[in-house]
């Protein structure tokens, strides 16, 4: 049997890099009791406003609650917003020496509305074009220097289409960290999908997989997913394909290696997060184990853990390993 507080406890020795969108999920949380008299719309009085650690910094986050040291790689304005997520970065004992401040940008800022727990709006405050030549310089030379001092175990891509990762950065970083010997593992969107030539870990859930090949994909089994990983394989040259199948669970393939591993049965509150959890997760697991399919499992009940929970939350570690101890032989 598998001793998985051993493998946990591991964890802590990891240094991860995680290069992506970072941004800041603004909750405002109110009641409603009447419509304005100005326009046919609900007058929210609010109670409370809360402030989180969102995108690609979800993923840095699910990285520090597992017990290894993240450091966020990213470009973010010289605003309040960025002051404030910095801010949240350091509440959470996570890395921002390599974080780049750009006056050419704004730090993203998605500001959600709740009444009566139901989402009413979502305002979006944010630049989306790719990052200029000078501040893609400054990202690039700063994991650079990341990468020579603390000589992380692991880069993970976390891409959300805000215009950090282009494709010359993802082609120079993964280059950088292959010669470097350091593990790569990415969470693509639909814009840079064949961007990530070389990566060791690719993460894309099954709609991003099917938008990227152009697949009307009628059944989901093995054969139509090794299909899948064989055609991947061909344009990205990389070594394993994890695919979130919702909830029908995951699947991984490496070389010969595959398999469907089923989703556990759970109380769904809000998928919102959940991909990030899951490639935070597979990526430790597997820097430490080399173990795809174990990598795969301990992914999956993470994944499915979080769902439980309203809005976007990290990973509770204690949960996760009583889960594992739980439901794997």
């Amino acid at each position: 049997m598998e001793d998985f507080k051993k493998l946990f406890d591991s964890f802590a020795r990891l240094k991860v890099g995680v290069i992506g969108d970072v941004m800041l999920d603004t909750y405002m949380w109110g009641s409603v009791e009447r419509i304005s008299p100005e326009a046919p719309v609900p007058v929210v009085s609010l109670h409370k406003k809360d402030y989180r650690i969102g995108g690609a910094g979800n993923v840095a986050l699910n990285i520090q609650s597992l017990g290894a040291s993240a450091f966020v790689l990213s470009v973010i304005g010289k605003d309040e917003d960025g002051d404030r997520l910095e801010r949240l970065f350091a509440e959470k004992n996570i890395h921002t020496t390599y974080l780049v401040r750009s006056g050419e940008r704004i730090t993203t800022n998605k500001t959600r509305i709740i009444s009566r727990n139901q989402q009413m709006m979502r305002l979006d405050a944010e630049i989306t074009r790719d990052l200029n030549g000078v501040d893609a310089t400054s990202l690039i030379d700063r994991v650079k220097v990341f990468i020579a001092k603390e000589r992380p175990d692991v880069i993970v891509f976390e891409d959300y289409n805000k215009g950090v990762l282009t494709e010359g950065i993802i082609h120079e970083i993964i280059s950088i960290c292959k010669k470097a010997g350091i593990l790569t593992a990415a969470d693509p969107k639909r814009k840079n999908f064949f961007s990530y030539k070389w990566v060791d870990i690719f993460k894309p859930n099954l709609k991003e997989v099917k938008e990227g090949l152009n697949l009307l994909l009628e059944e989901v089994n093995r054969n139509t997913l090794g299909s899948i990983h064989k055609e991947l394989a061909a344009l990205l040259h990389h070594a394993i394909s994890l695919i979130t199948l919702s909830d029908k669970g995951i699947f991984y393939q490496k070389d010969g290696q595959a398999e469907i591993i089923a989703s556990h049965l759970r109380n769904v509150a809000d998928v919102s997060g959940a991909g990030d959890t899951v490639i935070a997760v597979a990526s430790l697991v597997y820097v430490v184990t080399k173990n795809v399919r174990m990598m795969a499992e301990i992914a999956n009940i993470a994944g499915g853990l979080v769902c439980e929970e309203v809005g976007t939350v990290a990973i509770n570690k204690e949960k996760l390993l009583q889960e594992c101890e739980l439901l794997l032989p």
